[in-house]
């Protein structure tokens, strides 16, 4: 079993909880022998649960982030139940076709896209994504990236800062931040930062929805991380890589994410051309004769999950599933 390993990570008392782990580990109960990427690994809880439900699976972890590397290779040494089983790579889950061709795989069992941030980047101040913690203006998940948090909140232009906000996160009050933030120039810390949104907003508005500068923080992560920008390419490397009967999972926290991956996943499921994707849970349509039902709705953390671990809460799992062309005709 998966113990904490990491010296940097136990320092600052970073604790995980996999997101719908049950859920994840269900959804590949059926897919064939073989390789299944975790385009997201962090703290490597999907991938370890994976590993230890299915013996006949094997994981590749994809991370941009030197920590979560550092903390896979670790745990890989200290666990001889994960040595031959997992293997991980530093790089941007985009380049997930670019790997697999070096590594000479063509086709995988399935992939997971775990979209949240990761628990050691919410948790260690210095990486700068909390709003709760002081911390310089960073939010890179990949530390070599040369833009950060600082460069978008102190030289992007209001206009462009507002649309990013809006659009990145669906912040009805992007306008006015965009402006407190120009004004506030410059900002250095994501405290100063969050102070700076919590008074941009009106009163009424700060006391419902959570934190008020939430929305704000997730928006310029994003930018930082090119997140959206990356999602589209990744999902259809994902796909077209997946064997028959294969799936790929994806967990989703907001509704950027959400348009892209319904979108990917329709597309994918209307395409004739290729090996066809439906999905294994809500169908439009039970008739055999179909072989590529659109998704219709999507699987949420249970109410139990969703009090026990806050991050879960806008958690949605969507799931995709090769079949063969002609199959079952």
């Amino acid at each position: 079993m998966m113990t904490s390993n990491n010296s940097k990570f136990e320092q600052h008392g970073v604790s995980h909880s996999p997101v719908m782990v049950d859920e994840i580990v269900e959804c590949f109960a059926t897919v064939p022998s073989g390789l299944v990427v975790d385009a997201t690994f962090g703290l490597g809880g999907h991938a370890v649960a994976i590993l230890n439900a299915y013996p006949n699976l094997q994981v590749l972890g994809l991370d941009q982030d030197a920590d979560a590397i550092a903390n896979a290779e670790k745990m890989i040494a200290e666990d001889p139940t994960l040595q031959g089983r997992l293997s991980v790579r530093r790089i941007r889950f985009d380049a997930l076709d670019e790997v697999l061709e070096e590594m000479s795989v063509n086709q995988i069992s399935g992939a997971l896209f775990d979209l949240g941030v990761s628990s050691p980047q919410l948790d260690i101040a210095e990486r700068g994504f909390s709003y709760r913690q002081d911390g310089p203006l960073d939010m890179r998940m990949d530390q070599r990236s040369e833009l950060s948090a600082a460069n978008v909140v102190n030289e992007y232009e209001e206009t462009e800062l507002a649309q990013i906000i809006s659009r990145n996160a669906d912040e009805r009050f992007a306008r006015r931040i965009a402006k407190a933030i120009v004004g506030a120039r410059p900002i250095n810390t994501t405290t100063h930062l969050a102070e700076v949104i919590v008074a941009a907003i009106p009163a009424p508005a700060r006391r419902t929805g959570g934190h008020p500068a939430k929305r704000t923080f997730q928006a310029i992560r994003i930018e930082v991380n090119k997140e959206l920008e990356i999602l589209e390419r990744a999902l259809q490397a994902a796909i077209n890589a997946t064997a028959p009967a294969g799936r790929v999972a994806v967990l989703t926290y907001h509704s950027g994410e959400n348009r892209i991956v319904k979108r990917v996943f329709a597309e994918s499921e209307r395409d004739e051309t290729v090996t066809k994707a439906a999905s294994p849970f809500v169908h439009e349509s039970q008739n055999s004769d179909r072989l590529t039902q659109r998704v219709r709705a999507a699987k949420y953390p249970s109410s139990k999950e969703q009090t026990i671990n806050r991050r879960a809460k806008s958690a949605r799992l969507r799931v995709l599933e090769k079949t063969l062309v002609g199959a079952g005709n």
